[in-house]
């Protein structure tokens, strides 16, 4: 799903988003999510007597040498802004300049709201595939269904596009129309829909009772209206399942999201006084804990929507499905769950995504995302580089995990940061197993191996859904089929340690 977003805090905090990137049908996400903090003010701690100053003169001589002989004249502005991209970017992969553009859309994606037409999407055969229009949106208006695959956005075929490529033509400026051309397998025709674009307000939050008594709540992010959704959703499960016996809460491919929604979430099933995250950088102000306590997650100046919840919901039984794509906010969650024995933890071993990232503004329209801390489960383990490591371990489909070892993870980026917790050492055998499987599906046209075979996962919160339905196993006390060949990831350094 091409829903990208951070966990920030509100008032002091944000988080980076992260992207999913698909090639042809076949997910291999990117999913990179990160705890971040903002800081309204725009000054630097550091006295300007502590800048090297002999650099700062090679610097501007460099500045001035490119002002005057480069082939061709270039903008003093861009410049200086590909100096700063150059100088953040060397220092992990989370920290970032932000430009008058890239500000807007980390904006747009913390708030949850952005001009579109309001679809939840994936890729499938090279085409945009609708897993979800969004309800109330124009597409849900305009009768587009799950499932219908978009060929075409205005003149443009969209096979050969990027996820990026195709959600930048499909975005645009509020009131403004985009012809797209669906594909309907169902009905076996195609038909041009005329859609006018306007402001969306994604919804994180999907539920489903699955059978009398047992629940699915899916988080897919962390954004500013997701815990009242959170509540709302779990208002409409008991209201028809008042004798709740068993709840899964699904943060698979979930990047992140606000801090606040993170802890708020954990509340929910935690009593008050528990620890949910901790954070400890050279900042004093990055040195905290929080709890489940309202203090901790309600705004300033606002109601605690958990008040609304049954009390039952601290004693349901409950699951917490994971996946490589679960990151940052989303492990703080299974982690706090995990730690006070409140849920049991099922899936894949998560992201490790565990450090914090500051964005102080830099102008109205620019800004900086720098990395501060990292952040700690209850039990003070970090998840650098590592992940939350379930307690069961699934596999994705009943056949296997088909795409698993091609799925980046924070150990796989470039700079990454080290856990901070003691000696850690590349994984040999994942990086076989990822070329493995690489080779393996470049080589599939070749060989002819049908389709099926690689089909993607299915759906989450389907009736095919594999992980979904060991989960429900689980509550029931039925037999899971747990992984035979996933076994914990180690945590790693970047080779160049």
């Amino acid at each position: 799903m091409n829903q990208i977003h951070a966990a920030t805090r509100q008032d002091k905090g944000s988080l980076m988003g992260a992207k999913l990137k698909v090639a042809g049908w076949l997910a291999v996400g990117a999913v990179a999510g990160a705890l971040t903090t903002m800081q309204l003010q725009a000054t630097a701690r550091n006295g300007v007597a502590q800048l090297p100053l002999e650099e700062l003169q090679q610097l501007a001589a460099v500045f001035g040498m490119v002002k005057s002989d480069y082939v061709e004249p270039v903008d003093e502005k861009k410049l200086i802004g590909d100096a700063i991209s150059g100088m953040v970017a060397g220092l992990d992969p989370h920290s970032q300049y932000f430009d008058k553009k890239t500000y807007k859309e980390f904006r747009e994606n913390t708030t949850g709201r952005f001009i579109g037409i309001g679809i939840e999407m994936a890729m499938e055969e090279g085409l945009v595939k609708v897993v979800s229009p969004i309800e109330g949106s124009p597409a849900f208006r305009a009768g587009m269904k799950s499932g219908d695959l978009i060929t075409k956005i205005d003149d443009t075929l969209v096979k050969g596009l990027t996820v990026d490529q195709a959600v930048k033509r499909m975005r645009g400026e509020p009131n403004t129309k985009v012809v797209l051309t669906i594909f309907r397998k169902s009905e076996s025709r195609s038909f041009p829909v005329n859609i006018t674009r306007e402001e969306i307000r994604t919804q994180s939050v999907r539920s489903k009772v699955m059978e009398p008594g047992y629940a699915w709540l899916r988080v897919s992010q962390f954004q500013d209206r997701t815990v009242e959704d959170f509540v709302r959703k779990l208002d409409e499960i008991y209201k028809q399942e008042p004798k709740l016996k068993g709840l899964v809460l699904d943060l698979r491919n979930d990047p992140g999201g606000l801090l606040e929604g993170a802890v708020a979430i954990s509340a929910a099933f935690l009593p008050s006084d528990a620890v949910v995250v901790s954070t400890n950088g050279q900042l004093p102000d990055s040195k905290q804990t929080l709890k489940a306590s309202p203090s901790d997650y309600v705004r300033r100046g606002g109601n605690d929507p958990l008040s609304r919840l049954p009390e039952a919901l601290k004693r349901v039984p409950l699951i917490v499905l994971v996946n490589e794509g679960s990151a940052s906010a989303s492990e703080i969650v299974a982690g706090a769950l995990q730690d006070h024995k409140r849920a049991t933890i099922m899936g894949a071993q998560t992201f490790g995504k565990g450090s914090v990232q500051t964005v102080r503004p830099l102008s109205p329209e620019t800004a900086l995302k720098i990395t501060t801390a990292r952040y700690y489960t209850p039990s003070g383990a970090s998840i650098q580089a590592k992940g939350i490591v379930p307690d069961v371990m699934l596999d994705e489909t009943a056949e296997g995990n088909l795409f698993a070892a091609l799925r980046t993870r924070e150990a796989d980026l470039e700079k990454h940061l080290q856990s901070g917790q003691g000696a850690e050492q590349k994984d040999e055998a994942r990086e076989k197993a990822r070329e493995e499987a690489r080779k393996k599906l470049e080589d599939e046209p070749a060989k002819k191996v049908a389709r099926s075979e690689l089909k993607p996962p299915p759906e989450f919160g389907s009736a095919e859904d594999f992980q979904l339905t060991q989960a429900l196993n689980r509550l029931k006390g039925k037999a899971v089929l747990v992984s035979k060949t996933a076994v914990e990831r180690k945590a790693e350094a970047d080779s160049a340690n």
